[in-house]
């Protein structure tokens, strides 16, 4: 070939191939834009206003969550004025029945919540949890019976249980994926929320009117995420097409139109949740779904081992207190020896709570699981110490120092917030393989519930046996380094792990503490060889080298 048309040759070569990569690089881009159903709008638009839609959507499905925090508080101030009512006259087992029994409903109405949010959809089952959430509140409000008060807790908790899966599965189907985390926030946000204002409310009114008062926020937010679009994710698993893609304009109404493409955003991703869900039923035909393979997978390593130490760390979560300063929080501040009101005290603490729950998410994008929860375990052991001792020489009349419990109260929720409390609740989602993630998530939370069902029940006789609330506060630090030893004996770590390092870490391992490494491939000749996550970095100017074998 003569030397010009080798040269025209190598042109269109050369030509050809950046053609090729740049199609490449497109494919990629927007690979990238549709590559999950859970992370419906990740794409480079990088204005504020593109993510309007998302925040829109997010803040209205997860402000069902405020009556959630209201139900969980509402012992608090509602125990202290039954004590001053003429219709009860309850004993300390009747007022634990009062405060617990809301969270024994959990177990029952998350499964039913998860299968009617697969049958009529995310925002649906949220708008039916006002059902009964309105039926429990009335029957508190007009109760004059421990029957009726009880049962008017068990429709307040099956409502929060029925409404709260369906909400935080609707945010990470429509969240871009680089706002999940901070959109899923929201929801605790708002708990925490609902806790300030049901103190701040019993500071200044009557339990009833607290009650009928709570009928406005179960109410509200049902009427607000009408004006929201169902998640596309769930209407593309109903064959509802069309109203998928109503929802996804909805979504990605700000999004720039995508650079060489005759499709929009919407049809994009529409296009992805379909092969997705088409990808999800052959494997379904092909593997199964039957009760008996969910069975087989949980008798795995990676099934069994997680369970077991999710369920230990809860137990040291639930009997930290965490949740009996949640549920007692108006008498506990009474018995510490404060002179502060206790319904102030206890707004200050939820106030700081709702804070924290923000502060929480960065901290968990940040930082490693394992090294938060000892330091969050140690850190509750000090405050409650220091309260207990204080909490005893007030008693005993050897200091006037009275806000010295208060202080540390409030650090303990703030040492609780950064890992105990939070992270336990986030590691279903981390260590369980997919395959079974959804009924492990139902059973740790069963678990966790009926934990938290036990500990506040045994509040009173706790105090009881070890002498009072500075024996008990000394019981609750116990366990709080308890759980901070538990941690680092055997809970693996998550941050920044992918799914298939953790399952062989749980093939391989029980304890975390003198676990086996994965053994060093060696090359042809017998010589170690080192992957690059095997080579170390050092920052010293003398040593600035990689040394390889």
């Amino acid at each position: 070939m003569d030397p010009i048309g080798t040269s025209c040759f190598s042109l269109n070569i050369e030509e050809n191939a950046r053609a090729i990569l740049e199609e490449k690089k497109q494919d990629e881009k927007f690979q990238e834009i549709i590559v999950s159903c859970r992370s419906l709008s990740r794409y480079e638009g990088k204005k504020t206003k593109t993510l309007v839609p998302q925040l829109v959507a997010a803040s209205l499905a997860a402000l069902y969550h405020l009556v959630v925090g209201i139900s969980l508080a509402y012992s608090a101030i509602l125990l202290p004025q039954l004590r001053e009512d003429k219709d009860f006259n309850l004993t300390k087992d009747e007022e634990s029945w009062i405060a617990s029994i809301i969270v024994l409903t959990v177990p029952i109405g998350a499964p039913i919540g998860g299968i009617l949010m697969d049958m009529i959809g995310r925002l649906n089952t949220v708008k039916l949890a006002a059902i009964p959430g309105i039926i429990g509140w009335t029957l508190i409000a007009t109760a004059h019976n421990l029957p009726m008060m009880l049962l008017g807790r068990v429709f307040n908790g099956f409502a929060s249980a029925l409404g709260t899966g369906p909400a935080i599965v609707y945010l990470t189907e429509i969240a871009r994926a680089d706002m999940r985390g901070s959109l899923i926030s929201l929801a605790p946000a708002y708990t925490s929320f609902g806790m300030v204002l049901v103190y701040a409310k019993g500071w200044v009114m009557n339990w009833r009117t607290v009650a009928w008062l709570s009928n406005i926020y179960t109410i509200v937010p049902c009427i607000l995420i009408m004006f929201i679009p169902e998640s596309p994710a769930w209407l593309v698993s109903k064959g509802r097409t069309e109203a998928a893609l109503e929802s996804l304009n909805w979504i990605n109404k700000y999004q720039p139109q995508p650079e060489n493409r005759a499709e929009s955003l919407a049809e994009l991703q529409l296009a992805a949740l379909q092969k997705e869900h088409q990808k999800k039923m052959e494997s379904e035909a092909l593997n199964g779904t039957g009760i008996v393979n969910r069975i087989k997978d949980f008798m795995k390593p990676t099934g069994y081992k997680p369970l077991i130490i999710l369920v230990g760390l809860f137990f040291f979560q639930q009997f930290a207190g965490i949740y009996i300063t949640l549920f007692y929080s108006v008498e506990l501040f009474k018995e510490v020896g404060s002179t502060m009101n206790p319904y102030l005290a206890s707004v200050l603490l939820g106030t700081l709570r709702c804070l924290m729950s923000m502060v929480n998410t960065y901290m968990l994008r940040t930082f490693r699981r394992r090294p938060l929860i000892m330091t969050s375990g140690v850190g509750m052991a000090i405050c409650m110490c220091v309260s207990a001792l204080f909490t005893k020489w007030i008693k005993e009349k050897q200091t006037d120092m009275t806000w010295v419990p208060v202080l540390a109260l409030a650090m303990y929720v703030v040492t609780s917030m950064i890992g105990l409390l939070s992270i336990p609740w986030t590691m279903t989602a981390e260590l369980f393989p997919i395959e079974i993630r959804g009924i492990a998530h139902s059973f740790t939370n069963g678990f966790a519930n009926l934990l938290m069902f036990f500990s506040i029940q045994s509040y009173y006789s706790l105090c009881h046996l070890l002498g009072g609330v500075s024996g008990i506060q000394y019981f609750f630090a116990i366990i709080s380094i308890g759980g901070a030893v538990y941690s680092y004996v055997f809970l693996p770590e998550t941050h920044m792990k992918k799914l298939s390092q953790i399952q062989e870490y749980f093939i391989h391992n029980t304890m975390y503490l003198g676990q086996k490494k994965k053994p060093t491939k060696r090359s042809s000749n017998g010589r170690k060889r080192i992957s690059n996550k095997d080579i170390v970095k050092t920052n010293d100017k003398s040593q600035n080298q990689v040394l390889l074998t």
